[in-house]
């Protein structure tokens, strides 16, 4: 890739963090946006980063910060989709915002975010655009069905993308995390460890790490012929 400017959604924390420390390390210039102010200059310990301020569900918000990048020159050749929350609730209990936030933020900013910067990788011949779904996308979970059914939304959206961009040298594939050590794994019980561990065949979570690896790798030119992929990184367990 040319321009090596990557930008990243719900970069503040968790697998979002990980990824942006990752492409600061492999030489691009970073963007990560989070929905409340935060100080990615000092989590990443490079002045080559841009923090937004952006809640990716409000589309004039996203156009100022186009419009904002822009006027710095600032394009991104690389856009990972990563921004997602859970609001779980069995489907008879579940309320109609619980379902709405959840499609929203994880699915529908999918198709704001890329919409917003895909014209300027068709301008400029590449790009690449790698969107985080999950392994409930495949699974299911009970108590997920808002947000099993955003991150399969997911998967149509990358190989549908895929076949009409594919001719201008953009690629877009995505990554479904298994359980991935992080503050929801930390507050499990030792039993339900045991339970979830017991279904993976790597019997052992992931790292953070694990999937920002994946994603460099899809960014770079090693990656150009591979698209409309979805990817587990897992340890095994859809398979299972």
């Amino acid at each position: 890739m040319i321009n090596k400017t990557v930008l990243i959604t719900g970069s503040s924390r968790g697998i979002g963090l990980s990824m942006a420390k990752a492409f600061a390390e492999a030489g691009y210039f970073v963007i990560g946006t989070s929905r409340a102010s935060f100080d990615l200059e000092a989590s990443l310990g490079t002045k080559e980063c841009l923090h937004i301020a952006l809640n990716v569900t409000d589309r004039p918000a996203i156009i100022e910060a186009v419009k904002d990048l822009n006027a710095k020159s600032i394009s991104p050749s690389v856009i990972v989709n990563n921004a997602g929350i859970t609001k779980d609730q069995l489907f008879l209990r579940m309320k109609d915002e619980d379902w709405d936030d959840v499609i929203d933020t994880n699915l529908t900013s999918v198709f704001n975010i890329t919409k917003a910067f895909l014209k300027s990788m068709v301008k400029a011949r590449e790009g690449r655009i790698i969107n985080i779904s999950s392994v409930a996308a495949l699974m299911g979970n009970p108590g997920q069905v808002n947000y099993a059914a955003s991150k399969s939304g997911i998967g149509g959206f990358t190989r549908s993308l895929a076949k009409e961009v594919a001719s201008r040298n953009i690629t877009v594939n995505s990554i479904t995390p298994g359980f991935i050590e992080s503050d929801m794994t930390d507050a499990l019980t030792d039993e339900q460890r045991s339970l979830i561990l017991s279904g993976i065949p790597a019997q052992k979570f992931g790292d953070t790490s694990n999937i920002a690896d994946l994603a460099i790798f899809l960014a770079s030119d090693n990656a150009s012929y591979i698209t409309g992929q979805t990817i587990s990184v897992d340890g095994g367990l859809y398979m299972s």
